[in-house]
């Protein structure tokens, strides 16, 4: 789609600063076009190999396109993101990271696994011989600056937005971010093809994508989080088919979170025999969605992890 503005990867930064030079100025109600840059700031690409992954040099990653200023924007107003378009690679990468992710403590081993897949078309992913992934491309990281003085690691989550990695920050949501500094300071990037609600090994089908963007002003919002509405059903490309589940029950939600995927990777395992548990990690991380089921009933809680069967059927 044609845009007021476009923002070419050149321009990206791998840290949250309030002191970063825009590198765009608009006015509420323009539009922009992003071009973004994989979560591996370019390291990786659709030939790397597993030693290509063990020589991620980590301070390049996750960058986001950016900083745009919008002329107007006060803290204690809300900058709403009208997200208009993506426009897909036809290529991704999703790897267990030593040291990283949910299971960290299990799988200690790195694995990679590159994709390719129809930007057009978007038709399900292959992984393996047996294992088909619908797609829906999304923006991991979406955020503005901090208040605080210095930059900040994009790498986790804050209250004016960033690694959110929310798969539903896809086309035709709008997303409201608490503006915390005149301008508001706005970037993207980390984009994905796919990836499952708790994105478990710390990694989806990371893949650069273009992003087309509205940008608004809400005055004096004095939003606390980011909040979103979404444009319409956000699971129907996985639950054709239904849903495989696993369960963690006891006092601590996190431990919760491990014994659900921990037991869903053993039934993937003997149910796809040919699939190691690294591969069925990775393909929780890229389909598979974590929730909290119950939370009332103290002093043990229930957490589940479902697996969309369209994947294999």
């Amino acid at each position: 789609m044609k845009c007021n503005h476009t923002i070419h990867s050149h321009a990206c930064h791998c840290g949250w600063d309030n002191a970063n030079a825009p590198a765009l100025t608009i006015k509420p109600g323009e539009t922009i076009q992003f071009e973004t840059v994989d979560s591996s700031g370019g390291q990786l690409n659709v030939k790397s190999t597993l030693d290509d992954l063990k020589k991620l040099d980590f301070s390049k990653v996750n960058p986001v396109t950016g900083p745009v200023y919008v002329d107007g924007a006060e803290p204690g107003d809300a900058l709403k993101v009208t997200l208009l378009e993506m426009g897909p690679s036809g290529w991704g990468w999703t790897a267990n990271i030593p040291g990283f992710g949910l299971l960290a403590d299990q799988f200690k081993e790195p694995a990679l696994n590159i994709w390719t897949y129809d930007k057009s078309t978007l038709a399900p992913a292959l992984f393996g011989k047996s294992a088909r992934i619908p797609l829906k491309p999304f923006c991991g990281t979406i955020g503005v600056a901090p208040a605080e003085a210095g930059t900040h690691s994009i790498l986790p989550p804050r209250r004016m937005g960033g690694n959110m990695d929310i798969r539903d920050m896809s086309v035709g949501t709008e997303l409201y971010l608490p503006i915390e500094v005149k301008g508001a300071l706005f970037s993207v990037g980390d984009t994905h093809a796919a990836q499952g609600d708790g994105e478990v090994c710390g990694t989806a089908i990371e893949s650069p994508c273009m992003v087309s963007a509205k940008f608004e002003l809400v005055k004096g919002a004095n939003l606390a989080f980011p909040r979103f509405r979404t444009a319409g059903p956000v699971a129907r490309h996985l639950d054709g088919k239904g849903y495989d589940v696993a369960t963690g029950i006891g006092p601590d939600l996190m431990s919760a979170a491990k014994d659900a995927v921990a037991g869903m990777i053993d039934l993937l395992c003997k149910q796809q025999q040919a699939l190691s548990a690294v591969e069925a990690y990775m393909l929780c991380s890229v389909c598979g969605d974590l929730r909290i089921s119950e939370i009332v009933d103290m002093p043990n809680f229930v957490v589940s992890f479902y697996f969309p069967r369209i994947v294999f059927e």
